[in-house]
C-alpha cells in the first residue's frame, strides 16, 4: 500500500491550525545552538510534533521525543519566513533531504502555494538559553 498524503506544516501545528506571522528579530537570538552527532539525510514523519521556521532557509524540526532536528536548505526558499507556512509530498513515512517543500501564503482567505524549495540534510541540535551560558 503507497502512502500519498499531504501535511502542512506551521508553528501552530500542534494547535491544529496553519500560522501567518509577519517579519521578526531571529527566533535563535536568545539561544546558544550547539551541533549533535552527524547530520540524517531522513526523519520520521510521524516523529514530527511541530515546526519552527527560523529564517528563509532555516527550519527547525521539533519531535515528539523533545530532540530538534534543524534542516538548512542548500538555498533561500523566498517568502519562508514570512509566512511561516509550508506543505510537502512524500509516498513514504519518511521527510528526506530529497524532497521538496511548498512555501503557503494566506490569500483571500484561502491558501496559495509560492514556490518549492528543496530540503537538506537533519541536524539534531540542542538550544540552550543564553543566559544559563553567560557567567
Amino acid at each position: 500500500m503507497r502512502l500519498q498524503s499531504t501535511i502542512i506544516i506551521a508553528s501552530a501545528l500542534a494547535a491544529g491550525s496553519v500560522a501567518f506571522a509577519a517579519e521578526k528579530a531571529s527566533k535563535d537570538d536568545k539561544y546558544e545552538i550547539r551541533e549533535v552527532g552527524e547530520a540524517k539525510s531522513c526523519i520520521n514523519r510521524s516523529s514530527i510534533r511541530s515546526t519552527d521556521v527560523i529564517d528563509d532557509q532555516t527550519i527547525d524540526f521539533k519531535m515528539r521525543n523533545g530532540d530538534i532536528y534543524r534542516n538548512r536548505l542548500p538555498n533561500k526558499c523566498s517568502g519562508l519566513a514570512f509566512e511561516e507556512a509550508f506543505s510537502y509530498k512524500t509516498s513514504t513515512n519518511r521527510l528526506c533531504s530529497v524532497d521538496i517543500i511548498h512555501v503557503l501564503s494566506q490569500t483571500g482567505g484561502r491558501l496559495d502555494s509560492r514556490g518549492a524549495c528543496g530540503l537538506g540534510k537533519f541536524q539534531q541540535i540542542e538550544k540552550i538559553p543564553k543566559a544559563a551560558t553567560e557567567d
